[in-house]
């Protein structure tokens, strides 16, 4: 049963967290994912099993938390994630990323770095808003959005996304590609090679711009997008023994 957590903006959070030694794996989910996911689950099975502290949460608009989703954005979900992490743990960290939540590990980064001892990233997508979204929207979909405030997107695994324009303007808000990076701790990124969301050039673009000196990404030949198959999930377990 989930236990919840009310933020000070008023949300209120869905979690599970695992007592165990530290530091505390912390998961964080993608975009329109939730912590019921296979890598999660997954995850909080593995550190049981290990006797290590794990803490999984849905942003507000995802799972069982509160609000919608249309009216939440990259900021939104990093107030969440601050939240989380300094109210349900404490000391020593390795953050694991997926998708979004890597955008959302990185911004985590800037504030927190002190308390993170390592760093793992799925398919990791920073400023995707920006550089994916906005860079790729025609005239007439940048017009839908100052007009009607929102466009839809397909999407390859769910409904369609609704992206607005509150989630585009503050996107620019949090971009992390576009001036220094420093990531003062053990960091492993995964790529699939077949992901059709994030591409490799987005994993080669980040693995440039960081100042770590003990970084590394691991390009997985045909994984998709969300790397849940048993190999890839021995793949990010391995990676977080390795910066543990």
């Amino acid at each position: 049963m989930a236990e919840f957590l009310e933020t000070a903006q008023g949300r209120r959070l869905a979690y599970h967290k695992t007592e165990g030694a530290g530091p505390t794996v912390v998961f964080l989910g993608g975009l329109k994912s939730d912590m019921e996911g296979t890598k999660a689950i997954h995850l909080e099975d593995w550190c049981k099993a290990r006797g290590q502290a794990f803490l999984r949460f849905d942003y507000s608009g995802h799972g069982q938390s509160s609000e919608r989703f249309e009216d939440g954005c990259i900021g939104d979900w990093h107030e969440d994630t601050l939240a989380a992490v300094d109210t349900l743990t404490e000391g020593a960290l390795v953050v694991v990323g997926s998708s979004m939540g890597g955008w959302q590990a990185l911004l985590l980064a800037k504030v927190r770095a002190d308390r993170i001892k390592g760093m793992v990233t799925i398919a990791a997508a920073p400023d995707f808003t920006e550089d994916g979204y906005w860079a790729n929207f025609s005239d007439a979909q940048k017009e839908t959005l100052e007009t009607v405030g929102h466009v839809e997107l397909p999407s390859d695994y769910m409904e369609p996304y609704i992206i607005t324009k509150r989630m585009i303007e503050d996107g620019r808000d949090h971009l992390v590609l576009r001036e220094a990076l420093p990531l003062p701790f053990p960091v492993r990124f995964l790529q699939g090679t077949e992901d059709t969301a994030v591409t490799r050039e987005t994993a080669l673009r980040l693995l440039d711009h960081a100042d770590c000196e003990n970084m590394r990404l691991t390009l997985v030949k045909g994984g998709d997008h969300s790397l849940s198959d048993p190999r890839s999930l021995d793949l990010i377990t391995q990676a977080i023994t390795e910066v543990l």
